[in-house]
């Protein structure tokens, strides 16, 4: 009886009451944003996956039930199916690199763009609204530009780096294998390391400058202040960028199909699934590779996002 009336619930019943009411009302609230998810992002992948089961395609109508065969299926001739396929696995591994090299690129010149945009220079608000300019511009638009500019014959790289006596003969660009898929990076690099200053830039401008100032009086040089100060407390805005533009970068689509279409050197798993889509109508299958995608992308957002947060608490130690 005495644990009773000493018990919160016994002392402030209204508060409690008030509690459950506000509880119930954030529900409330919330509810119209967890029914358009629901809506536009987790019935159509529920959709997607039940149709992988299937052997739908665009000749033969919604198809029947086939299980895994579409994933991995053994046949008299071999292993067949989604994961079996040589040409998935090479999609697999263009979109890796692309991955890797463009969101770290990005990253390291993103970092020293958004240091010398927050250094408050002279003319740095001109810059600032420059910088923006290439993210601003639409993908496709971009991609077509830099596709002319990449031309082997009239193209104005080759022209420009001609006439500095940097090269003899016109470039390949687009169509040398061994160039095709360095060219799109490069344009995928120029494109959104804007994105990525800009975020870093807004992680900067939270640091208090009383910890320079405190570092300055210290005797601390700049570069130990950059790793010791600078990156610890705008890892958290880096992290968020990074997580952004993994995500963009593993299912690239646009910058790649303009300026190559669907051949094997620049084959990402995006394109792969929208040429089995579109050009053979597998629907079942491609559903498939969507599924695969999908399962890729979020575990290793998942690897991301635990290992940035264990490094988050392990600095707060």
């Amino acid at each position: 009886m005495a644990a009773y009336e000493h018990s919160p619930a016994a002392a402030h019943p209204q508060g409690m009451t008030l509690q459950r009411r506000r509880v119930i009302w954030a529900w409330v609230f919330i509810s119209p944003v967890l029914l358009a998810l629901l809506a536009v992002a987790l019935w159509p992948l529920v959709n997607t996956f039940m149709t992988s089961l299937t052997n739908a395609s665009i000749s033969g109508g919604a198809g029947h039930f086939v299980g895994l065969s579409n994933f991995l299926q053994h046949t008299d001739s071999g292993w067949a199916g989604v994961l079996a396929s040589h040409e998935w696995w090479n999609s697999v591994g263009n979109t890796a690199l692309f991955t890797v090299a463009t969101v770290g690129s990005e990253t390291v010149i993103g970092m020293l763009l958004a240091l010398v945009l927050d250094a408050n220079l002279r003319g740095s608000r001109p810059l600032r609204a420059a910088v923006l300019i290439p993210w601003a511009i639409p993908t496709v638009v971009s991609s077509e530009i830099w596709t002319w500019m990449l031309q082997q014959q009239g193209g104005i790289l080759n022209t420009l780096m001609q006439q500095m006596h940097l090269i003899s003969q016109p470039i390949d660009w687009l169509s040398n294998p061994a160039l095709m898929l360095p060219a799109v990076m490069m344009v995928d690099i120029w494109k959104t390391t804007p994105f990525m200053a800009l975020l870093i830039l807004a992680g900067l401008q939270t640091i208090p400058r009383d910890v320079y100032e405190a570092a300055s009086v210290d005797g601390v040089g700049p570069l130990k202040t950059f790793f010791r100060i600078t990156l610890p407390l705008v890892w958290p805005a880096m992290l968020v960028a990074v997580i952004f533009r993994m995500l963009d970068a593993l299912r690239v689509f646009d910058v790649i199909y303009v300026m190559t279409g669907a051949v094997p050197q620049t084959e990402t798993m995006a394109v792969y699934i929208q040429n089995h889509l579109v050009s053979f109508g597998e629907i079942g299958y491609a559903s498939a590779a969507s599924v695969v995608m999908f399962l890729f992308m979020a575990l290793l957002l998942a690897v991301i996002i635990w290992s940035g947060r264990k490094r988050l608490l392990g600095e707060s130690r």
